[in-house]
């Protein structure tokens, strides 16, 4: 089993090694790791428990043999910004001032990984650990020039920061993209991520954000995926949040042939929350597959999930939540929610909450519900002379609203609301 994902990974590293530019800002003992790692243990299969519907391994063998890397340099990105944000573009990997708008806010910083000091270098691979996936050692290996961003300790940040990570290519390619953004203590962010491909080649991004939550520190986030047929994706949030620190995130997917998010919360402070919302739309024959893990370690605590996923044709939904209270984690609170309509009679949901408590004192429960849409709910409508397909849209819209809802840009939930009901 080893060599036969050792030899995908050596595949990939030989392809992608010719055509990219040498790291400079992972340090020396994250790099050999990583890459004993992929050598040792490679790309997962659906042998790997965590990736049971994900064949990673096979999917790079099916889908891309042939690594060309054939970029497109884009030179304008108006259309895709929001004009209520500061606008931040990372191409290809690489963080692009000249497409991005100019940070001139008090208290926000932004340095890009080759211009990084010794100290800031020092925070890339903090929270993880890149022996633990073969897609965040891959990063690690071939991460682009991507960024620092850290609003300072105090600010309070009144513009959203809206992160545009567009991926560009005329035929197979591999885009490894990566940040660190840190809101230090007493400091408050909202920031809104999407993901856009454009051209007519098929592109596996393999995203990796680690996101630092200070002491009484406020993070909002957004993220937003609609990449499209040609789109595949690994994408792996590591956040860490301090006492009395508040994460919430707001995950939408409404487009992509296969995608994997993988977010990871660690709870290392007293009083600190988080709170993941997700919602999904699948069709023909994708795949969207969302984990979490809600690693609570110490008291006094409280994490919410909440997933919501609307899988239609021959498509795959898959939510595999866990929550873990470790022994020191007393007076935990922690809670979670998958709910699921199923639109067609080939569609598949694959649901696994789990609950891992070493403490007695804690309040914690996982729901799961699968179903499709109310019959009784669309008599009713229909008696009241709304035909069909209108109470469907309607019964639809409302079950996504609750997660839509969660996103704090009017500008930007409005715009999600409409692409969602387009989708419809």
């Amino acid at each position: 089993m080893i060599a036969e994902k050792s030899h995908t990974a050596q595949h990939i590293i030989e392809q992608i090694s010719a055509k990219a530019s040498k790291v400079n800002f992972i340090n020396d003992s994250d790099l050999t790791k990583a890459l004993m790692y992929l050598e040792n243990i490679g790309i997962p299969t659906n042998k790997d428990e965590n990736y049971k519907y994900c064949n990673m391994d096979a999917l790079f063998k099916k889908e891309f043999k042939n690594l060309d890397q054939k970029l497109i340099e884009i030179k304008n990105v108006a259309e895709y910004k929001l004009e209520d944000a500061i606008n931040l573009v990372v191409l290809n990997g690489h963080y692009s001032e000249s497409l991005s708008d100019k940070v001139i806010l008090q208290g926000l910083h932004l340095t890009a990984f080759s211009d990084l000091d010794t100290s800031g270098k020092k925070l890339i691979s903090s929270l993880v650990n890149v022996e633990s996936d073969g897609f965040i050692a891959l990063n690690t290996v071939f991460s682009g020039n991507g960024f620092h961003l850290q609003v300072q300790k105090g600010t309070v940040l009144h513009m959203p920061i809206h992160i545009l990570y567009i991926s560009s290519s005329e035929s197979e390619a591999l885009i490894n993209t990566r940040n660190l953004i840190e809101i230090q203590d007493n400091a408050e962010a909202q920031i809104i991520e999407q993901q856009i491909i454009i051209g007519k080649g098929k592109v596996f991004t393999n995203y990796l954000s680690e996101k630092m939550i200070g002491a009484n520190a406020k993070l909002n986030s957004c993220l937003f995926q609609n990449e499209g047929s040609f789109g595949y994706s690994v994408n792996t949030s590591q956040v860490q949040v301090q006492r009395d620190g508040h994460y919430d995130n707001t995950t939408i997917t409404l487009g992509g042939q296969v995608v994997r998010n993988n977010h990871n919360v660690a709870l290392v402070g007293q009083n600190s929350q988080a709170h993941l919302n997700g919602l999904f739309s699948s069709k023909s024959n994708q795949l969207v597959d969302n984990h979490t893990l809600m690693d609570h370690q110490v008291p006094h605590c409280e994490s919410n999930e909440l997933y919501k996923g609307i899988i239609n044709d021959k498509s795959t939904g898959v939510f595999n939540g866990k929550i873990y209270v470790r022994k020191d984690a007393q007076k935990t609170n922690a809670y979670q929610s998958s709910k699921n309509i199923l639109l067609s009679d080939d569609a598949t949901i694959n649901t696994k909450p789990q609950l891992e408590i070493y403490a007695d004192d804690v309040k914690c429960s996982h729901g799961t519900s699968t179903g499709k849409i109310d019959e009784e709910a669309m008599f009713y409508l229909n008696a009241r002379g709304i035909g069909k397909e209108s109470a469907r849209k309607m019964l639809l819209a409302s079950f996504a609203r609750e997660v839509i809802s969660k996103i704090e840009l009017d500008s930007f939930r409005d715009k999600i609301t409409a692409l969602f009901e387009n989708e419809l």
